[in-house]
């Protein structure tokens, strides 16, 4: 799986470029693009840069602020903020890209790079929505016996680990994206078979096991709960953990509703290739179709979680307020401070004036 969801249809959409490399060499045809694409999809993609760039520098300020009442999943949720930030950074390029009907004016170096970024956030969304899972599962069904898999360092070390994993498993859209049509356009080898084979097995290993292991998970919490849900605890601390539940579980099921349908076309396109079947013009329209839909979609998900966040996390909204009090404080504080400091002056100038006359009335 390459993983860079924005321009797998852009070759697609320009495959009449050349004969040699169009992948529909047996009915070759022209497939027919949304009409104004290259309007809609720059516009789309500029709202998600903003919202999602604003949207989730905000959550990263707001989490780390905390000094109290951090939680374990916090370390989870800085991380996917991260992640999501530093992917909306390359979409003006594709916006710009998408403009001018897919020529790209940034260099192999720059189609190499973001490709290879969006590629590394796919990767480590999914993971970090896995091990979110994972530790909500710890702490309902497993709390007592999950102290040190739950603890502060092994959480941070497990996040290592995983943006190790996604960097790795990165590389293959940093090596098969390439320039071509006369350095035109910023698309993928897929003359390469082993590139293609490896993107159903990443898809494989990177959506549909991860997703098992999440449904796995809260299948055992939702069990769990129901069987328990009379037994005698600490109410708080249920209601607590509960609330937690929701927050993580609709995060998920945003990303699964936004990355399943490019998963499906992506899938579709590359085992027609595969495969060598005979496609007419109007499956390729709909494939062409349907993958620049589902990209625009999946790209949603980078602004999606700030708003989960905010909406439904009561926790996160009193911090945020906390911060926001604390900064409108800050001037106040500051001005007070220089007033005092002023007065403070002022007095110690009298003061020593006085002194200073004093000292001459004496020696005179």
């Amino acid at each position: 799986m390459d993983g860079d969801t924005h321009q797998e249809y852009y070759f697609y959409e320009n495959e009449n470029y050349t004969d040699n490399d169009s992948i529909f060499d047996i009915t070759p045809c022209e497939p027919q693009s949304l009409s104004g694409s290259e309007f809609f999809l720059p516009t789309i993609y500029f709202l998600i840069f903003l919202t999602g760039f604003f949207g989730n520098l905000f959550v990263i300020f707001v989490v780390q602020s905390k000094k109290r009442g951090s939680r374990l999943v916090d370390t989870f949720v800085i991380n996917l903020a991260v992640a999501d930030l530093v992917f909306v950074v390359t979409l003006p390029l594709w916006a710009i890209s998408a403009s001018q009907k897919n020529y790209w004016n940034f260099g192999n170096f720059l189609c190499k790079l973001s490709s290879y970024i969006i590629a590394v956030n796919r990767f480590s969304n999914i993971f970090f929505l896995t091990c979110m899972s994972i530790d909500r599962y710890l702490a309902v069904v497993k709390l007592m016996d999950s102290k040190y898999l739950r603890s502060s360092w092994c959480v941070w070390v497990t996040c290592a680990v995983i943006w190790g994993i996604s960097l790795v498993l990165g590389i293959p859209s940093l090596i098969y994206r390439k320039m071509s049509y006369d350095g035109k356009i910023c698309t993928e080898d897929i003359n390469s078979t082993f590139f293609l084979g490896t993107n159903l097995i990443m898809a494989l290993l990177t959506f549909i096991f991860p997703v098992f292991i999440i449904v796995l998970c809260y299948g055992n919490i939702i069990m769990h709960l129901n069987k328990h849900s009379a037994a005698a605890g600490n109410p708080r601390a249920d209601a607590r953990r509960k609330h937690s539940l929701k927050i993580v579980l609709c995060i998920i099921v945003a990303f699964v509703v936004s990355w399943l349908p490019y998963n499906v076309f992506k899938s579709i396109m590359v085992i027609s290739h595969l495969t060598g079947a005979e496609l007419s013009c109007e499956t390729q329209s709909w494939q062409l179709n349907g993958l620049t839909i589902s990209c625009c979609l999946a790209f949603l998900n980078s602004c999606v979680n700030p708003a989960i966040y905010f909406f439904l996390d009561h926790h996160f909204r009193r911090s945020a307020e906390t911060m926001y009090k604390t900064c409108l404080r800050k001037p106040k504080l500051l001005q007070s401070f220089n007033s005092s400091a002023s007065f403070t002056n002022g007095f110690t100038s009298e003061s020593n004036g006085t002194t200073n006359g004093r000292s001459q009335f004496q020696m005179a």
